[in-house]
């Protein structure tokens, strides 16, 4: 039987492959968030069908359109950040922390005011809090100071 050759690289957490799957929940989610709206238009069978924009505003298909543009680029800008977060980027971490708390400040917003979205909030969640443990801190570099207790 073939020896394991030992390496040097620091072992990954098993919060990382938490962080990477709830990432890939939320991919899921905005891609159905993308075709939604568009289906509910029948936009892949009809095409557009009328105005986008109506004197100052969006016309219902213009917001819808919008929306799904929205979160398609959101969609692809989690695929970018989740590649740089399984190569371990300093920069993923710091950018995913940023975008989870403005996500949550979001879904916040929605679930006090109109409908909430609890997958998204749950990932959300899981996501802050994996990215917080010290382990996940130490393999990213991210180092907090010490507080002197007074």
């Amino acid at each position: 039987m073939p020896r394991r050759i030992k390496s040097d690289k620091p072992k990954k957490p098993a919060a990382v492959s938490v962080i990477a799957a709830a990432i890939v929940v939320l991919f899921l989610i905005r891609l159905y968030q993308v075709y939604e709206p568009l289906i509910r238009h029948d936009f892949f069978r009809r095409g557009l069908t009328g105005p986008l924009i109506s004197g100052w505003g969006l016309t219902p298909l213009g917001r819808d359109l919008l929306s799904s543009l929205t979160y398609l680029i959101l969609s692809l800008a989690g695929l970018f950040v989740l590649a740089g977060f399984l190569r371990l980027r300093r920069w993923s971490w710091v950018l995913l922390m940023v975008w989870t708390g403005i996500s949550l400040a979001i879904v916040l917003v929605d679930y006090f005011y109109s409908h909430a979205n609890y997958a998204v909030m749950a990932s959300n969640v899981i996501i802050a809090f994996a990215l917080n443990l010290p382990g996940v801190r130490r393999l990213f570099d991210i180092r907090r100071e010490d507080v002197a207790h007074i």
